[in-house]
């Protein structure tokens, strides 16, 4: 779930809430820090499988921002880039750093990540009907790039979709598809690469819980199967295709949602 959903504009994050939300599935005996630290987990076997698929971009924008670094200029598309990339995962990590705890606490109830769903997919759809399709990665601009990071920054909320509010904002700033696709996934990459450093030194110090090691091992290596299978399936489809059936997807999901809250199923805190 978490490699399949992590790149399309569906909301990985929504997705590892409402699952074991809508099958009553409490992890680690109900532990919420190791069930967040799992999370990360997968989302580190997500970026392998990214780094996977990118090997060759990653390798070229982190020789390209140590070259401008030392020559303290940008003399390149590549460095620009690359720079790009860096700006753009600063407005993540200051609200991630700053509302972590308000995030879990409060902003993870299946009732709001339904409505974040439905509104977000609505705003991707609008936006990608109304863009421009004149511009590839090589016209983005520093305000372009801020833009994108600040909208990667809102995704925190699950049910926004980090990958589907970045594309959303690259197409608002006229990248077409495929280009909007290929910088929010490459944008992601830094996030998840830090999220997972910072909860690895937690992990380290707690340690696992018995018999968890194997649940950690296989989740990863199904989350980067799944996550470059992903990668490789979406940005194929957006060469020829649009988001609208992501978009049905998210209304339809939210739709389900709202009717098993009403229906008493469960309950809408997810408590």
């Amino acid at each position: 779930m978490q490699g399949a959903t992590e790149f399309a504009p569906i909301s990985s994050s929504g997705h590892l809430i409402l699952v074991p939300w809508l099958f009553g599935w409490t992890t680690f005996s109900g532990n919420p820090d190791m069930a967040k630290t799992f999370d990360v987990a997968l989302h580190m076997g997500t970026l392998a499988g990214a780094l996977i698929y990118f090997w060759r971009d990653v390798a070229r924008y982190v020789a390209a921002w140590f070259r401008s670094l030392t020559s303290r200029r940008t003399r390149s598309v590549d460095e620009r880039l690359a720079w790009f990339l860096v700006i753009g995962t600063i407005p993540g990590v200051i609200v991630g750093a700053a509302a972590e705890s308000f995030i879990q606490e409060r902003l993870g109830q299946p009732w709001l990540i339904a409505v974040m769903l439905a509104v977000f997919g609505i705003v991707l759809y609008v936006v990608d009907r109304r863009a421009r399709r004149t511009r590839d990665l090589p016209d983005l601009t520093m305000k372009d790039a801020l833009l994108i990071g600040v909208a990667q920054a809102v995704a925190l909320q699950p049910g926004v979709s980090r990958s589907g509010v970045t594309m959303t904002m690259a197409r608002g700033v006229g990248l077409d598809r495929p280009a909007a696709a290929r910088f929010s996934f490459l944008l992601s990459l830094p996030i998840i690469a830090g999220a997972g450093v910072f909860k690895a030194i937690d992990l380290f110090s707690d340690g696992l819980p018995a018999g968890a090691g194997a649940a950690f091992f296989w989740g990863i290596v199904a989350s980067a199967i799944s996550g470059f299978a992903a990668i490789w399936g979406l940005l194929a489809y957006l060469r020829r295709r649009d988001f609208a059936p992501f978009v049905w997807y998210r209304l339809v999901a939210a739709a389900v949602v709202f009717g098993i809250i009403a229906a008493g199923v469960r309950p809408a805190s997810g408590v």
